[in-house]
């Protein structure tokens, strides 16, 4: 697997949702889980979209 990088700008963005000073790791955990749980359903309903176009254009035979 490749390495992530990602713009620092992109990064910073990020980071900044997720901090937090009064944990002891830094970041709020649950915050963090609920943007990924969030944005791994937006690319599910996007690969849905994507697989049913797909299916629509095939040719049936």
């Amino acid at each position: 697997m490749s390495e992530l990088t990602l713009p620092r700008e992109t990064y910073d963005r990020i980071k900044s949702k997720i901090e937090s000073a009064d944990s002891p790791v830094g970041i709020d955990a649950e915050k963090a889980h609920v943007i990924i749980i969030h944005k791994l359903m937006e690319i599910e309903r996007r690969l849905d979209a994507l697989e049913e176009a797909t299916e629509s254009t095939r040719d049936p035979g």
